[in-house]
């Protein structure tokens, strides 16, 4: 079963000095937060915080690219999750034909961002996810200390812990 998710937050993770993405269940409480590459970090924010380039960045020639071509993005979903690497796949129609291209998370939440369509998440990703945290934590956890354990680390972050995204 595939949960909608929608982008709670991007930051930089102040222990390992990485972007990080926090995805949020929309009808729900459960978050996954996805290292992700600076440069996709910053495909991520511009569109977020609207700002156009003067020449299409990647993720905006691959939309066009697609649009051109009489193919459209329907969703992305983050699928699996290997050896602390996440998988997704961009489903989309092209002349009739359905179609779901391998992709990196981050590339692929940039195109969905632009495209204006959903982001989706196994279930199967969200369970494992929760597995390693609990084995790097050593502990079991419920919903409730896992929120409270990302207040406390957003909390005491400072506006300098975040830095900023220059293109």
């Amino acid at each position: 079963m595939l949960k909608a998710m929608t982008i709670s937050s991007l930051n930089m993770d102040s222990v390992t000095n990485s972007p990080i993405i926090i995805l949020k269940e929309i009808d729900g409480e459960q978050t996954l937060p996805i290292w992700i590459g600076l440069l996709e970090a910053t495909a991520i924010a511009s569109e977020i915080e609207g700002v156009k380039f003067s020449r299409p960045m990647t993720h905006d020639l691959l939309k066009n690219i697609l649009d051109n071509t009489d193919s459209k993005i329907e969703k992305i979903e983050i699928c699996d999750l290997k050896d602390n690497t996440f998988y997704a796949y961009i489903h989309l129609t092209s002349r009739g034909n359905t179609i779901s291209i391998d992709s990196r998370p981050s590339d692929a939440i940039a195109l969905a961002l632009r495209a204006h369509v959903p982001i989706f998440v196994s279930e199967e990703v969200l369970k494992k996810s929760k597995t390693i945290e609990k084995i790097k934590e050593d502990k079991p956890f419920d919903s409730n200390e896992k929120e409270k354990r990302w207040l406390d680390v957003l909390e005491k972050l400072k506006p300098e812990d975040f830095g900023k995204y220059k293109m």
